[in-house]
């Protein structure tokens, strides 16, 4: 099978509407988290500008893994959100955007990638502020992105369908193509909106293509994305469809997903999928007819590159990193010991129940699951940095 094609670039809804399979990146801000450019908390992206080899290289590899879509290292870069808690940096929200935007272009051009612009959720949402208040947040962002001349833009990571409407909006008024996840499971939104009736919002909104990242694992996340996907052929509407689930299976989350997890963020790494899952949640995706098809949170280049083979037949090529894996651990015919040797076939790693090596180690956690969303006094933010006095309540409720 041939290698990733080079030549004149088409652009996403071209792509899509051909019915061509797009195979998105992954988890950027875990995966620097663990490299050490990230902080776990704020989560924010200033690594763009202050270690831009790290994020250049993390895009590379992605790249090479099969990805077609090199999405902006801007989650969480509003400008509100880099303040937040007594968050502290020593580059502005423009600075951060450009830097990440000019990453991303140069790699995508060593390749047949696409830019993405990304915006995300605002603490302004969350503390309840204004429709006008968000949208000028998200409007601020969006310059960089028309500056940048991205080739599509993508609000994700919303946890409610309102927020998402607003964000689709100020996006859509650019003309470029606009995608739109949610953080949903099968529950709906964080205020009860059910995953069909948040699809035909986003399609009314003017999202071209619609979907789910994060919080979720990837089977959770495709049957989401299958109910959103009924929800609109039911109105009489028409998308294109994407899903970029986490790499952790999160069989015992509610509604939250896996921030409920009490696991998260630091000790997620016994649920994590291996590269035969990825090929599964690939062929899933693809058969209830999503085409764009990606990660998030927990993903390595490694799952992306198990995306890509397994869909390797319907796009007539295999990504650069399969020179060195043989599908379908074929590559271990040349392993010196003969037991491993056996191993070098598909129904041994598609039937292998792997074990965790934690003998009193429970299968299952217990979710938090404190329901604190937006329109809770909890959950409104501040710039200042949290106080001991604000902490202690906290630490007493999580006791019981």
């Amino acid at each position: 099978m041939k290698m990733a094609p080079t030549g004149t670039k088409k652009g996403i809804l071209e792509r899509l509407g051909a019915g061509e399979v797009v195979i998105g990146d992954g988890g950027f801000v875990f995966a620097l988290e663990k490299r050490g450019y990230v902080k776990a908390g704020p989560w924010t992206p200033e690594a763009a500008a202050e270690h831009p080899e790290a994020v250049r290289q993390l895009h590379r590899e992605f790249l090479r893994a099969g990805s077609n879509v090199m999405q902006t290292f801007t989650f969480y870069a509003s400008d509100d959100k880099l303040e937040n808690r007594g968050n502290k940096l020593t580059f502005t929200g423009q600075q951060i955007n450009e830097a990440a935007c000019d990453l991303a272009r140069e790699v995508a051009d060593e390749g047949d990638a696409l830019v993405a612009g990304g915006v995300s959720q605002t603490p302004t949402y969350l503390s309840g502020k204004s429709e006008d208040d968000v949208k000028a947040i998200l409007k601020k962002q969006l310059e960089v992105f028309i500056k940048k001349d991205v080739d599509f833009l993508i609000a994700e990571y919303f946890e409610h369908v309102e927020e998402a409407e607003w964000a689709v909006q100020v996006l859509k008024a650019t003309g470029k193509p606009v995608a739109a996840n949610l953080c949903i499971g099968p529950e709906g939104d964080m205020h009860g909106v059910s995953p069909a009736e948040c699809a035909v919002r986003l399609v009314k909104a003017g999202a071209d293509i619609i979907g789910v990242n994060c919080h979720f694992d990837p089977m959770t996340c495709v049957k989401t994305v299958k109910m959103m996907k009924e929800g609109v052929e039911k109105a009489g509407l028409k998308s294109h469809y994407m899903v970029q689930p986490l790499a952790f299976h999160t069989p015992d989350c509610g509604c939250q997903g896996f921030i409920d997890l009490v696991e998260f963020p630091f000790a997620l790494e016994p649920r994590i999928l291996t590269r035969w899952d990825m090929q599964q949640y690939a062929r899933e995706a693809y058969k209830v007819g999503i085409r764009y098809i990606g990660g998030c949170c927990g993903y390595e280049p490694y799952h992306i590159r198990a995306v890509a083979e397994e869909l390797a037949p319907e796009r007539g090529f295999l990504p650069a990193a399969s020179e060195k894996h043989g599908l379908w651990a074929s590559g271990l015919e040349m392993h010196t010991k003969p037991w491993v040797r056996a191993r070098a076939r598909r129904d041994y790693w598609e039937n292998l129940k792997p074990a965790s090596g934690r003998p009193k180690c429970p299968s299952l956690s217990t979710p938090d699951g404190w329901g604190v969303t937006q329109g809770h006094a909890e959950l409104v933010q501040q710039k200042e940095a949290t106080t001991q006095d604000q902490l202690k309540p906290l630490f007493e409720k999580a006791k019981h």
